[in-house]
C-alpha cells in the first residue's frame, strides 16, 4: 500500500477511508508475525535492548515515574497478546492520570494527530510530534477528555501510549486530533 495514499487521505479529511486503511495496515502487521512469534517480537521492537539512558534522566518505560511513582507501570508479560494484558496500569493509575485538571502553568505546545505507540512500552506518554524537550504534560482531545503524560521528543508523527489511549476511551486504530500541553 502506497504511504502517500494514506497521507493524502488523512490530509484531505477523508477520515473513514484513512481509518479503514490504518486498520488494514495494523491487521497486516499483526498477521505478518502470527506464524513466527520471534518475528513478531522483532516487528514490535521487543527484541531490542533498552537504551542505555533515557533523555533528561527519565526512566525508559516508567512513565511519569521520576516525579509521580504511583503512575509508573511495570512492563507487560512477554506472552501478552491483547490490549488488556499489554496495558499494565491499574484502575487507580488511570484515574490519577485522568483526574488532573488543567493547571495555570500549562502551555499549549501544539495540536497534532496521534496514533498508537509501541504497545509493549508501559505507562502514560506521548512521543514525537510537537514535543521538542522531555517534560511532563497533558494531552487533551477535541472533545475535552484529558490525560496526564510524560512528553518525550522523538522522530516523526506523535504516538500515544496504549495506557493513555485506553484511559481516554479511544479505539486503538483511531487517528485522533489532540492538543498537547507542557507543564
Amino acid at each position: 500500500m502506497d504511504p502517500t495514499i494514506v497521507a493524502r487521505n488523512v490530509i484531505s479529511g477523508d477520515a473513514m477511508r484513512a481509518r479503514t486503511i490504518s486498520t488494514l495496515l495494523v491487521a497486516s502487521v499483526i498477521l505478518a508475525g502470527c506464524g513466527d512469534r520471534a518475528g513478531l517480537g522483532k516487528l514490535i521492537g521487543r527484541d531490542r535492548p533498552a537504551p542505555a539512558s533515557a533523555p533528561s534522566g527519565m526512566q525508559t518505560g516508567a512513565i511519569i515515574g521520576a516525579t509521580t511513582p504511583e503512575l509508573a507501570a511495570p512492563p507487560p508479560p512477554v506472552e501478552a497478546t491483547s490490549a488488556a494484558v499489554l496495558d499494565t496500569t491499574t484502575d487507580a493509575q488511570k484515574e490519577a492520570a485522568t483526574a488532573i485538571a488543567p493547571l495555570p502553568g500549562d502551555t499549549l505546545i501544539g495540536q497534532t494527530i496521534i496514533s498508537l505507540g509501541n504497545p509493549t512500552e508501559p505507562g502514560f506518554w506521548l512521543r514525537g510530534g510537537p514535543v521538542k524537550a522531555a517534560s511532563q504534560g497533558r494531552v487533551e482531545t477535541i472533545g475535552g477528555q484529558s490525560v496526564q503524560v510524560d512528553l518525550m521528543p522523538g522522530e516523526g508523527p506523535a504516538q500515544l501510549s496504549l495506557a493513555a489511549y485506553r484511559a481516554l476511551g479511544l479505539n486503538l486504530t483511531d487517528l485522533v486530533e489532540v492538543r498537547v500541553y507542557a507543564r
